[in-house]
């Protein structure tokens, strides 16, 4: 499975409309090659950078297996977000205190579709798929501020 993004290559620095400078909204993102079978895809974007650890700024799940694209300032049809570290919900913008940050997009294919409140946080979101992941799919942007 392959992940990409038309704003930014893997491990190229991030526009800053995706982040705390800009616009503060989440990038196109397009995936490609998911195996057969595909219940439901959840993404999963954090710094593993952070001073406090990493932070979490986006989880998204219940994305439906016919869609293959998140468009710029968007949540697919039908998906459900969850809170980030910025204590709530929605894609939250990098915005790095000091130096070269990494920002980790993670897409998984899943072979069920998940029953999880938005109150979900990142553990509770990569405990209810660690044992139905079929494929991941990693895209890295980085940003300094």
């Amino acid at each position: 499975m392959q992940l990409t993004s038309t704003a930014f290559q893997n491990n190229e620095k991030m526009p800053s409309t995706y982040t705390c400078d800009g616009e503060g909204v989440n990038p196109p993102l397009t995936w490609s090659d998911a195996p057969e079978g595909v219940k439901s895809f959840a993404l999963i974007v954090d710094d593993p950078d952070a001073p406090s650890g990493n932070f979490t700024h986006w989880t998204v799940w219940n994305i439906a297996p016919n869609i293959h694209e998140i468009p710029t300032d968007s949540v697919p049809p039908g998906a459900s977000e969850g809170i980030t570290g910025y204590k709530k919900s929605g894609y939250g913008p990098p915005c790095p205190p000091s130096g070269v940050h990494r920002y980790v997009f993670t897409l998984y294919a899943l072979d069920t579709v998940l029953d999880l409140p938005s109150s979900t946080q990142k553990e509770e979101l990569q405990e209810a798929i660690k044992e139905h992941v079929m494929s991941q799919a990693t895209l890295i942007g980085l940003y300094q501020r």
